[in-house]
């Protein structure tokens, strides 16, 4: 098995990537990929959908992880294989590998979610937690490995794990073979490698667009020759990886065509919508493709975009509250700060004005200590939801009408 950092990009090509579809084809799920009329009027392109979050552990990552571990050697095969991850690569090869009978050990961050520990623990995997940080349990996993023996099978930067996952390409273009152009998630590039090189050779005029979160832009930066920074607490945390692989990026500087960034606002944006529209729950780093062309029409504009919704695991609780925020975004919801006299009948007297514009108010909340107003004065916090942006404005008209200073407060 070609090592990562010593791989030439010509071992990635569209007869292994073939190969390695034949390998894992009757383990994995063969995705759907569906034409989205209404995303399609939205983007002014025409959009086609991969729904990879519909594997078994809801992410592609099972494809590059499988076709690695079937290729695995009977003595590497016993003594089993160590990956570092907090998510979905931890969960492709653990399952993977009780399917095989391969041990599996997963090194994970001492603060990673319970949830996720649980996730990997329940398809059989061993898991140590070392280090604050991804590197520090990426640097335990290549001790561990070492002193044990055991094969690291790395998250992205291998060969083998973006020959699996490009076998994503080969399938959505047997399905909608008029897509002409990608756009394709990059965190460590292991996605975007592998399906670039598959589309490519299979049609050398496809253009091959890299999508990813602004607050991570670590191949963007690479590509574009440029220092930027990678910090922040980013909704796409699959993506979010301060690094490209070196092999990685020497595949992406050959068959990507541009790289383009999204804000956290145009990747929540685009889990809203993929559920609204699509009834499909996907995770931020699965959504960045979406998110990337609703947010850079001038790239995609006319064209016939193929998109992965490269995964489907994100918390519940952070789901509902992009979905809170979205309907916050778009006028449905509200919140209303009304200055008010500390008087009997004032709060009557303003919900009187929600009833007559039909706008249920959901929460209401006082600030009488902490604010600048005279002993006498209050501030009045109103939640309160809408058809929409235009039912929103007639309210604030009806509130200036009777008397009210009336300030929405905005989101971030």
């Amino acid at each position: 098995m070609a090592t990562a950092a010593t791989a030439d990009p010509g071992v990635l090509t569209l007869d292994t990537i073939r190969a390695a579809h034949d390998r894992i084809r009757d383990a994995v799920v063969r995705t759907p990929t569906l034409y989205s009329r209404t995303l399609s009027q939205l983007a002014g392109a025409d959009v086609w959908l991969k729904f990879d979050n519909l594997q078994f552990t809801a992410s592609f990552k099972e494809r590059g992880a499988l076709n690695t571990l079937l290729q695995l050697g009977d003595n590497a095969k016993a003594r089993g294989v160590i990956a570092a991850s907090a998510g979905n690569h931890a969960q492709g090869v653990a399952y993977h590998g009780a399917r095989l009978g391969i041990p599996v050990t997963i090194v994970m961050p001492k603060h990673t979610p319970t949830i996720k520990v649980q996730q990997t623990e329940g398809h059989g995997a061993t898991v140590v937690l070392k280090g604050e940080r991804f590197d520090d349990a990426q640097a335990h996993a290549y001790e561990l490995a070492a002193e044990r023996e055991l094969t690291f099978v790395h998250p992205f930067d291998d060969p083998d794990i973006a020959a699996g996952q490009g076998t994503a390409a080969i399938e959505m273009l047997e399905d909608a073979p008029e897509i002409d152009t990608l756009a394709v998630p990059i965190g460590g590039g292991g996605l975007i490698s592998g399906m670039g090189t598959a589309a490519k050779a299979i049609n050398p005029e496809i253009r091959v667009i890299g999508c990813e979160a602004e607050l991570y832009p670590s191949a963007y930066a690479r590509f574009k020759g440029v220092e930027m920074v990678c910090e922040g607490d980013t909704l796409a945390e699959g993506i979010a990886v301060k690094e490209p692989g070196k092999f990685t990026i020497g595949v992406i500087r050959q068959i990507v065509d541009d790289i383009v960034l999204v804000s956290e606002r145009e990747l929540e944006r685009a889990v809203a919508l993929l559920l609204q529209i699509e009834k499909t729950v996907v995770e931020g780093a699965g959504s960045a493709g979406l998110a990337a062309v609703l947010a850079h029409p001038e790239v995609f504009r006319g064209r016939k975009i193929g998109l992965i919704l490269a995964g489907g695991n994100i918390d519940t609780r952070l789901l509902a509250n992009v979905l809170l925020r979205d309907l916050a975004r778009s006028g449905r919801l509200a919140r209303l700060r009304v200055q008010l006299k500390d008087v009997p009948g004032a709060l009557f007297n303003l919900a009187r004005v929600f009833d007559e514009e039909q706008v249920n108010i959901i929460e209401v909340y006082h600030h009488r200590v902490f604010t600048t107003l005279p002993a006498r004065g209050l501030i009045t916090d109103v939640e309160c939801e809408t058809r929409g942006p235009g039912h929103l404005e007639r309210l604030m008209r009806a509130l200036k009408a009777a008397g009210y200073e009336a300030q929405p407060v905005e989101l971030a």
